[in-house]
């Protein structure tokens, strides 16, 4: 299946009920397994168990629940963390992470400087025993045999070859600590070697969280190659934040704050006709000012998959919105997580039928840089593009009592082959005098943090400038549809896609440095580039010069029409001055159907003094 593209988010200023089986875990008072020095053990089921206690989901319509907070105690963070799965009456397959306490989907808390240590075990159904050596023929891209001499352990002094175990199959897993700026090295933030397979002991992932790392909303999510959308798309995914945007942005200080994540999973009706009058309530489609476009067809019509708010789903034809509940003109500070495999969001409020404006004060996880916004601490906007991977942050007044508001993404212009992203409600907002406080505040009286000494990365001049380019090749020329191969190529070298057995990188970079990136888009669909480890700042948008107060983990390239004869193309200032960004790790679209199928590259960053 081919999977669709929005275009930027901020590119104008350039120029209820819950019942049955799917029931969650009442959480707990302190959000479960919050411990400092605690020893937590992972429960073990049986098959049978697995599913009466695997990854329940809510009912449509319900209330949304708010994640489980996992706090950090004494500058620890330890959790005990499963990953697990089964397979429903209807033949979904779903995945999920749970704690000790059977909640799942944990927010993980840690505050600049705190040590995460978390004892990870695969739980999936259905997994052969582990392995070792060499296995071979799993999954459409083969099994991916390591090899323990490539093993990155040494660099955290552990053994080396703990982090190469068997062969890469459909129920291997791992963790990726998206948008964190942690080492791409061995129980931190390594995702090339590191295989966790079912039936292996707890694996540690150990890390500190780094003193300077910018507070905001961060993720967690698996990153086996060739298997990354069937985990995520089945719900293997949840929000971590570092804690203190309020030092940052210390007009949010003791503001209420909601965790949103928002998923996508495949259709629950497919062969349903699409409801004629689901969409009639909505302001119609149209081109809005900062970039946001019509879709390839109608803006109805079926979607690739459905989409669920905190797992509450939200199916298709009908899309019954989830409920939130807030009391009348309270501002409370969103965080809204697109933890989508395929699907790119265009979110908006809605108030009686009017567009909405909300405060935007973060996106992936880096507050607002005022010196970029003529001081202010926040951006005022009526729409929201969200890539898949991507986060937003923003501040938003609650209804009136009595009035009809609600949460709808917009349709998404997805390029000639991309597939449908339709106009569609997400959840409805009813404002209550009544409705509960959210579980998380933010600090009422926050310690400012101290001026960065770090040079705003548009103020550095790069060392180098690179050009990269997506491309991809049907099976069948005349059917794009056919089963495809996708490439993301360094200018000069030759179209390959990304082959896991592989350690040699596609680029070599210098620690310290700062680059320029031009990434351009020679296809007919969006992508969504994104990169480990580092941050970037959007220069330009096909061209358009863009000042941006925010940086980026990952931006979307717009599709090429089949006709201009220049691409369209983003213009990145790469930033690589970190230490924790030496190592080697990949950059990729992050549809991940696509990097599943070949689009992805890798860098090697190496220390500044081995460097010649």
């Amino acid at each position: 299946m081919r999977r669709l593209g929005l275009l930027c988010l901020f590119c104008a200023m350039a120029a209820g009920r819950v019942g049955g089986q799917d029931t969650p875990a009442k959480v707990a008072e302190n959000g479960g397994a919050v411990v400092g020095g605690t020893d937590l053990r992972i429960g073990h089921y049986s098959a049978s168990q697995a599913v009466e206690g695997g990854c329940v989901r809510p009912v449509e319509g319900a209330e949304v629940p708010e994640p489980p907070d996992l706090r950090s105690v004494d500058g620890f963070l330890k959790v005990d963390l499963a990953f697990r799965s089964h397979v429903t009456a209807k033949g979904e397959k779903r995945y999920c992470y749970v704690t000790v306490n059977g909640e799942i989907a944990p927010t993980l808390r840690a505050k600049p400087g705190d040590t995460v240590i978390l004892n990870f075990k695969n739980e999936a159904a259905g997994g052969p025993p582990a392995q070792t050596g060499t296995a071979a023929g799993a999954g459409h891209h083969g099994a991916k045999s390591m090899s323990n001499q490539r093993a990155a352990g040494a660099a955290t002094g552990t053994p080396e070859g703990t982090c190469a175990n068997g062969a890469m199959t459909p129920v291997s897993t791992n963790l990726h600590f998206h948008g964190l700026t942690v080492p791409a090295v061995c129980h931190q933030d390594d995702v090339l070697h590191t295989l966790i397979q079912p039936g292996d002991a707890a694996f540690e992932y150990r890390f500190a969280i780094p003193a300077d790392e910018p507070p905001g909303l961060y993720w967690y999510h698996p990153h086996i190659h060739g298997f990354t959308k069937t985990q995520v798309l089945g719900g293997a995914s949840a929000a971590l934040i570092v804690e203190g945007i309020e030092r940052a942005l210390p007009d949010l200080a003791g503001l209420p704050e909601r965790v949103l994540v928002i998923r996508d999973q495949n259709l629950l009706n497919p062969d349903a006709a699409p409801s004629p009058d689901v969409n009639a309530s909505l302001p119609p489609v149209v081109l809005d000012a900062d970039g946001d476009a019509r879709n390839t067809g109608t803006g109805t019509g079926k979607p690739a998959e459905d989409l669920s708010l905190n797992f509450v789903p939200v199916p298709y034809p009908k899309y019954p919105p989830a409920t939130i509940t807030v009391k009348p003109g309270e501002r409370q500070l969103w965080r809204v997580l697109n933890a989508s495999a395929i699907t790119y969001l265009s979110l908006q409020l809605l108030f009686d039928g009017q567009v909405r404006s909300v405060e935007v004060v973060a996106l992936d996880g880096v507050p607002m840089h005022a010196q970029g916004a003529s001081g202010n601490h926040f951006i005022l906007l009526t729409h929201l593009g969200v890539p898949p991977g991507g986060r937003i942050e923003f501040v938003m007044k609650g209804p009136p009592e009595g009035s009809r508001a609600s949460l709808v993404t917009r349709s998404v212009n997805t390029g000639a082959v991309g597939e449908n992203d339709p106009t569609r409600p997400i959840a409805n907002i009813i404002a209550r005098r009544d409705a509960p406080e959210p579980r998380s505040a933010l600090a009422k009286s926050p310690i400012p943090l101290p001026p960065s000494s770090t040079t705003w990365l548009r103020d550095v001049s790069p060392a180098v400038v690179r050009k990269l380019y997506f491309t991809e090749t049907p099976l069948d020329p005349h059917d794009p549809n056919s089963p495809t191969t996708f490439f993301l190529t360094v200018d000069g070298q030759t179209p390959k896609p990304f082959d896991p057995a592989s350690d040699v990188p596609n680029i070599v970079a210098r620690q310290g440095d700062v680059e320029d990136w031009v990434i351009e888009n020679r296809t007919q669909e969006l992508h969504a580039f994104h990169i480990h480890q580092v941050h970037f700042t959007l220069l330009e948008w096909f061209g358009l010069a863009v000042n941006e107060p925010f940086l980026r983990d990952t931006v979307n390239v717009p599709y090429w029409d089949g006709k201009n004869p220049v691409f369209p193309r983003v213009k990145l200032r790469m930033d690589f001055r970190d230490r924790n960004s030496v190592g080697l790790y990949p950059y990729h679209c992050h549809l991940l159907e696509h990097e599943d199928s070949g689009m992805m590259g890798l860098i090697q960053v190496e220390p500044r003094a081995s460097v010649k």
